[in-house]
């Protein structure tokens, strides 16, 4: 019986930018059995929880009832340059700190992290995943959504690095603009050679 060389998991990083499917393709990894941790997901735990009462000390009137009013929050930090990075230093800890359980706790030979900042915060992980698409389909899916503008579109793109320096970085890419098949076999490939990696 071979000696497990590997004891703590493979970790892939996925990122992408707005508009670029990467919520869509990390239920294509857990589809195919992969532990995900999900960045938004963790932050909506904490604006409920344990976040709350330090972003309102920070940001007064940004909570309701103890729980972070996104809309408030989001109208607070418009008005002033530093507030994102502020915000971004009191949560990155916080999510940095349940990201360590959710590794310590796995118990599967590859895991997946998504993160939008992945790259921008200098998160490690063995091998990095980018959701892509053109900019056209970015900017449709986009301006879709609820409550968006196009002002509000080139902000959050302002805040992010472009889907071209992400691409850069990238172990691997996964187109999300030609249907959900597609982007089903690009995931498949992806897991088939990082398995094979890992077992060599």
């Amino acid at each position: 019986m071979p000696i497990n060389k590997n004891p703590r998991p493979f970790v892939i990083g996925l990122t992408g930018s707005i508009g670029m499917g990467k919520s869509e393709t990390a239920k294509l990894f857990a589809a195919e059995g992969i532990p995900v941790f999900d960045a938004d997901a963790v932050i909506h735990e904490l604006y409920a929880g344990e976040a709350a009462a330090m972003i309102e000390a920070a940001y007064p009137g940004t909570t309701k009832a103890g729980v972070v009013d996104r809309a408030a929050l989001s109208k607070s930090l418009a008005g002033d340059p530093g507030a994102l990075a502020r915000l971004e230093g009191l949560m990155h800890p916080l999510v940095a700190e349940r990201r360590e359980q959710f590794l310590a706790a796995a118990d599967a030979p590859i895991v997946l992290l998504d993160i939008p900042l992945l790259l921008e915060t200098g998160t490690r992980v063995d091998a990095v995943v980018v959701a892509s698409a053109p900019e056209h389909v970015q900017r449709m899916r986009v301006l879709a959504r609820p409550g968006m503008t196009q002002e509000k579109f080139e902000a959050l793109k302002a805040r992010q690095m472009s889907d071209v320096e992400k691409r850069a970085q990238a172990h691997y890419v996964v187109t999300t603009d030609k249907g959900l098949d597609h982007a089903r076999e690009q995931v498949k490939m992806i897991l088939a050679d990082i398995r094979n990696k890992i077992s060599a």
